[in-house]
C-alpha cells in the first residue's frame, strides 16, 4: 500500500540519517583523538636583528641562544618539545590506530617556514653580537680562572708594597731579591695560567731560528744610536708605554670583575654615531668594564710621564712591564716542544755573547729608559753616575715563561700520572732564578739569565718525561690547533 511504501520511505530515510550521522561522530571522535595525541606543531621563532625577518620552524630539543637587550650576555637555552609535558596514550582501537598515524603525517608536514633572505646589514649585525658572544665567554673563563688563582694575585700585590716597608739600607739589597724572585716567578705561574680571549700565535721553527739574529740585530742597532748619541729613547718609551695601556687595559678587565659587582662585567654604554661609525660598531655599544681598564691603562701611562722622578714613580713602570709580560705570554704559543727547544737554545747563547762578550747588553739596559723591564732602587750612593736601580730584564721572564705555559698544554694533552710538567717547569724556572741572584751575590757582575734558566727549563721537561715514561712523546709533542682543540672539549 503508500501509506506502508511512505513508511519504508520513512525508515529507510531514518536509517540513512542515523548511519551518516554515526559515521560523522566517529570520524569527528577519531580526528579529535588524532588531534589531542598527535605531537604538537609548535614554532620557535628566531630573529637576527632588530626588524629583520623572522624564520619560523618546529620546536624539539635544541640548543637555543638568545642574545638579550644587546647586552654581551648570552644565555644557552634549551627549548623542550611541547609534548613532553603530556602522558602517552595507546590506543587499542585499531581504527582510530590507522586514523591517528594517517592524520599524524599531515599535522608534522604542515608547517609554514617563511625564511626570506638575510640582508648584508642583518648579516653583519649578527656575525658581530656572535663575535661579541664568543668574547664574553672567553671572558667569562678569564674571571673564573683569576678567582681561582686569586691567592697568588694578592702575593703579587703585596709584593708592591714591599718598597714601600722602609726596610734599613743594608737590607735593601735582600729585599731587591726578594722583590725580583717573588714577581717573577709569581707572573711565570699565573701567566702560564691563564686564559685568553684570542687564540696565540704559534712559533714555527724558522721564527725560532731566526729569533737570535733578530733580537742581536734590533740590540746591536739601539748600541750603535747610543753610541752615535742618538737616543731613541724618547720614542722608545712612548710607544711602549702605549701597548702597555692597551695591555693594561686587556688584563685589567678578569681582575676587576672579581671586585667589583656582577654589573661592571654586564653594563655597555652607548656610542654617539660619529664615533660609532668611525670605530665600526654595530650595536654602537661598547663594555664598561673595557672602557674602564682602557681609562686606567691611559692614567698609568700619564703617570710614566709624568715629571716626576724615576724612583718615585718606579712601581707604575713595573706595572705596565708586568701588564706587557702577561700578554706576552697569552699572545704567544710556542707550537711545539721542538720548536720551544730551538728558541730556548738560541737564546741561551744570544744573552752569554752579549752580556759576557761585549758591554752592549748592559749598555743597552741602562740607557734605555723604558717599560721593558723591571726595576728597584738601589740605595743611595755618592757615585752620581751609578744607575740606580737593580734591573731584571722583561726577556728573563717571558722567554722561560713561554716555555713553562707550553708546559701547561703538555700536561693536558699527555696527563702525566706522577709528575706534572707545569709543576716542575715552574720550579725549574725558580731553581734557575734563584742560582742567577745567588751568582750575581757573589761576583757583584751582571749575569745572562737565561745561562740558567733554559738549561732548567729544558732539562725539567726532559727529566719528567723519563719519570712519566713519556719521553719520546715529551719530544714529538706538538700543541693541537684551535680548531682540534675546540673539537676535543
Amino acid at each position: 500500500s503508500i501509506e506502508h511504501k511512505h513508511k519504508s520511505v520513512h525508515c529507510t530515510m531514518t536509517a540513512s540519517i542515523a548511519m551518516a550521522t554515526t559515521v560523522l561522530c566517529f570520524a569527528l571522535f577519531v580526528f579529535d583523538r588524532t588531534y589531542a595525541f598527535a605531537p604538537a606543531a609548535s614554532f620557535t621563532v628566531r630573529s637576527t636583528a632588530k626588524g629583520s625577518s623572522f624564520r619560523a620552524r618546529p620546536s624539539g630539543t635544541e640548543n637555543v641562544f638568545r642574545y638579550r637587550d644587546h647586552s654581551r650576555r648570552w644565555v644557552k637555552e634549551t627549548a623542550a618539545d611541547t609534548t613532553n609535558n603530556e602522558v602517552a596514550q595507546t590506543d587499542e582501537n585499531p581504527i582510530t590506530n590507522f586514523f591517528s598515524s594517517f592524520l599524524k603525517q599531515f599535522s608534522d608536514e604542515a608547517i609554514v617556514v617563511v625564511e626570506p633572505e638575510e640582508t648584508e646589514e642583518e648579516k653583519l649585525m649578527r656575525l658581530e653580537l656572535e663575535r661579541r658572544a664568543t668574547l664574553a665567554l672567553a671572558e667569562v673563563k678569564r674571571q673564573d680562572r683569576v678567582r681561582e688563582d686569586a691567592i697568588p694575585y694578592l702575593a703579587l700585590f703585596a709584593l708592591q708594597l714591599l718598597p714601600l716597608a722602609g726596610f734599613p739600607l743594608g737590607e735593601q739589597r735582600f729585599v731587591s731579591i726578594a722583590y725580583f724572585f717573588g714577581l717573577a716567578v709569581t707572573t711565570v705561574y699565573l701567566g702560564g695560567r691563564q686564559e685568553t680571549s684570542e687564540p696565540p700565535e704559534r712559533v714555527s721553527k724558522s721564527n725560532a731560528l731566526a729569533a737570535p739574529i733578530a733580537s742581536s740585530v734590533s740590540i746591536g742597532l739601539l748600541y750603535v744610536l747610543l753610541k752615535m748619541d742618538l737616543d731613541p729613547t724618547v720614542l722608545y718609551a712612548i710607544a711602549v708605554s702605549l701597548f702597555g695601556a692597551l695591555a693594561i687595559s686587556d688584563i685589567g678587565v678578569p681582575l676587576l670583575r672579581n671586585v667589583l659587582p656582577e654589573s661592571f662585567a654586564t653594563q655597555e654604554v652607548t656610542v654617539p654615531p660619529k664615533l660609532a661609525k668611525a670605530l665600526d660598531l654595530n650595536p654602537p655599544t661598547l663594555p664598561v668594564d673595557g672602557i674602564a681598564t682602557l681609562v686606567l691603562g691611559l692614567v698609568c701611562t700619564a703617570i710614566y710621564w709624568a715629571p716626576v722622578a724615576m724612583t718615585q714613580k718606579f712601581l707604575v713602570s713595573n706595572v705596565i712591564a708586568w701588564a706587557l709580560a702577561m700578554t706576552s705570554l697569552g699572545a704567544i704559543s710556542l707550537g711545539s716542544f721542538q720548536t720551544a727547544a730551538i728558541l730556548l737554545g738560541g737564546l741561551f747563547f744570544y744573552d752569554i755573547f752579549w752580556v759576557f762578550g761585549t758591554d752592549v747588553m748592559m749598555t743597552v739596559a741602562l740607557k734605555v729608559e723604558a717599560p721593558v723591564k723591571f726595576i728597584y732602587p738601589n740605595p743611595p750612593t755618592d757615585d752620581p753616575t751609578r744607575y740606580p736601580f737593580s734591573v731584571l730584564g722583561l726577556g728573563d721572564v717571558v722567554i722561560p715563561g713561554l716555555f713553562v705555559r707550553f708546559m701547561s698544554k703538555v700536561d693536558e694533552v699527555l696527563q702525566p700520572t706522577k709528575i706534572s710538567y707545569f709543576s716542575a717547569a715552574t720550579f725549574a724556572y725558580a731553581v734557575g732564578l734563584g742560582t742567577c741572584f745567588a751568582v750575581n751575590s757573589i761576583t757583584h757582575a751582571g749575569q745572562p739569565a737565561l745561562l740558567y734558566l733554559d738549561p732548567a727549563c729544558i732539562g725539567s721537561a726532559l727529566a719528567c718525561g723519563v719519570a712519566n715514561d713519556q719521553l719520546k712523546q715529551v719530544w714529538e709533542f706538538e700543541e693541537p690547533e684551535e680548531e682540534e682543540q675546540e673539537l676535543a672539549d
